[in-house]
């Protein structure tokens, strides 16, 4: 599980104190690059950098007025100051600091998130590498296939949540972008020499044209990424609840001594952990969709969009955070059941050693549809009588004209679903697992 101060630090990301001093450090860096430039006097400059402070209550309280929060801001920073604060936000727009701050934010809550990512990745290849080779059956439409192997299966959601952390670093790369620009974009009294300054000290790179905003194509890409991964874990939870399930019970979520599952029934051990994770990805859905919609907007701007991002930008971060942090949990303690496992992959009396007796009956030279038809007969009655499907096929004149009994030795070996899995493994993993 990963610390409580990771979560602690993903909510501090998106508390008053520091969206205000993330406004402050543009502001500040951008009264710098005046001063270099000579449009702020240097005893001006010397007295913001030492005074500028701002105090959030404050804020709050003048905010009641104004009814703008960057006012109010600039205010309580001012009545720091003292009169050389009218120097401060000189050609400026209220996007100027909050998108700009924002990204600042949100590579900030993306780091976090990368952090989590190589956690779960850690105990996943642990997991993958110690059951490369636990037999189970794979399942399609719900109904038994063929063997594969639990690594197999964990080794696809290492892989699935390794794209997830590309994805990450691709959208943490777009959101990197911030403005000064001014009002609708046009730098009429700002310099981008002064854009230049700020964005570089900040580490973010100019939207090449911007209106009165940053554009939120960007912040689209960036919440569908967390709501992607969102997805991926309710994938992997999901298969949790599957095959915990009484009837396959394969794994289970650790039970802690003293938890109880149920009010009513003392017996129950219920996947809550899964199911909680899997309610938690439609909320993170939603917020991918509230983020396609705040593409849209008037002209060169409104702030329709604003009051969104207020609530999805901390609440989709910290999310993702502790769903990542209690997935990794979840699989560190992950109780795996190989025995059952290789129960319900003999439960079909056979029948999953079809697809290699329909070959070797196409090797004898049957075509494929009337080999297709044999085999299927005989699995068929497997199902039906609870015959073994390898018994029924000696039976059948059809099939041991062709096929002798070390034909069917090759054709019912549990090796043959086993052949690649190292080589699966090396492409996943890299050479040497």
């Amino acid at each position: 599980m990963i610390p409580r101060y990771t979560r602690e630090k993903m909510a501090a990301i998106w508390s008053p104190e520091n969206r205000y001093r993330k406004w402050l450090d543009v502001e500040l860096l951008a009264c710098e690059a005046l001063a270099e430039r000579g449009e702020i006097p240097p005893d001006a400059m010397k007295t913001i950098r030492e005074r500028a402070a701002f105090d959030v209550d404050r804020i709050d309280e003048i905010e009641k007025t104004t009814k703008h929060d960057v006012i109010a801001f600039l205010t309580s920073v001012t009545e720091h100051v003292g009169e050389d604060g009218r120097f401060i936000h000189m050609g400026m727009t209220s996007s100027d600091v909050l998108d700009t701050a924002l990204a600042v934010q949100m590579q900030e809550a993306a780091d976090l998130l990368l952090e989590d990512m190589d956690a779960l990745l850690a105990v996943l290849k642990e997991k993958a590498l110690d059951h490369r080779r636990t037999l189970m059956i794979g399942r399609s439409h719900g109904i038994h296939a063929e063997p594969i192997t639990f690594g197999l299966k964990l080794a696809l959601w290492y892989a699935e949540t390794r794209r997830n952390r590309e994805r990450l670093v691709r959208a943490r790369e777009v959101i990197s972008a911030g403005k000064l620009s001014g009002a609708v974009g046009t730098f009429s009294f700002i310099d981008p020499a002064v854009e230049a300054h700020v964005l570089g000290k900040l580490g973010l790179e100019p939207e090449s044209v911007a209106s009165q905003i940053v554009q939120r194509d960007r912040h689209a890409e960036y919440f569908a990424a967390l709501a992607i991964t969102a997805s991926s874990i309710d994938k992997f939870a999901q298969e949790v609840r599957l095959l915990q399930r009484t009837e396959v019970r394969e794994v289970e979520e650790y039970f802690s001594p003293g938890q109880k599952g149920s009010s009513a029934m003392p017996h129950k051990r219920n996947p809550v952990l899964s199911e909680n994770l899997s309610g938690l990805a439609r909320l993170m859905r939603s917020y991918a969709i509230a983020a396609l919609e705040d593409i849209p907007l008037w002209h060169e701007r409104d702030i329709s969009h604003s009051s969104v991002e207020r609530v999805i930008a901390p609440d989709a971060t910290i999310l993702l955070d502790f769903m990542l942090g209690r997935f990794t949990g979840m699989i560190d303690r992950l109780v795996v059941y190989p025995d059952r496992m290789r129960e319900n992959l003999e439960m079909t009396r056979g029948v999953i050693f079809s697809q290699k007796v329909l070959l070797k009956l196409i090797e004898k030279g049957f075509t494929r549809e009337a080999a297709y038809a044999i085999v299927q007969r005989n699995a068929m009655e497997s199902w039906h009588e609870g015959q073994p499907f390898r018994v029924l096929l000696e039976r059948d004149p059809e099939v041991m004209g062709r096929l002798s009994a070390a034909d069917l030795d090759a054709a019912f070996r549990i090796e043959n679903f086993l052949r690649h899995v190292d080589f699966i493994f090396a492409r996943v993993f890299g050479e040497g697992t």
